[in-house]
């Protein structure tokens, strides 16, 4: 005797509303923390200072816009910021970088982050008077 067992269909869990810890519009014009979702543990005040930072350090300068969002690229990586790469790729693809830029770019910071693990396991060495090698 077999019995035909009914799968029932499990639905799938809601989207999970994504972390956006940076504005995201172009002239770097911060948005407002309703609609990032962001920042809702910091004094508006505070709110208010770091976003007219921000907004000074996209306005036109010496770096232009591509060469600041590579940079941010890096540093969103050295900061372990997911908000803030996923941002900062979508808008240096948009002021026009390259694949291989942005993969330059992440090879630096993996380099960079690599030669800060020899730093800081050289330091402990020394301090501990100790050498494995």
């Amino acid at each position: 005797m077999s019995e035909v067992i009914k799968k029932k269909r499990i639905p799938a869990p809601p989207a999970k509303k994504r972390h956006v810890p940076f504005p995201e519009e172009d002239n770097g014009a911060p948005k407002a923390p309703a609609q990032t979702g962001s920042y809702s543990m910091v004094d508006p005040r505070f709110r208010e200072i770091y976003f007219e930072f921000y907004k000074e350090t996209y306005r036109p300068s010496v770096l232009d816009r591509k060469t600041k969002e590579l940079v941010a690229i890096s540093a969103s990586l050295t900061a372990k910021c997911q908000g803030c790469l996923e941002g900062h790729i979508k808008k240096a693809l948009k002021f026009g970088a390259t694949r291989e830029e942005i993969s330059e770019t992440i090879a630096i910071a993996m380099g960079v982050s690599a030669a800060a693990v020899v730093d800081l396991t050289d330091i402990a060495a020394e301090s501990l008077d100790i050498k494995l090698f």
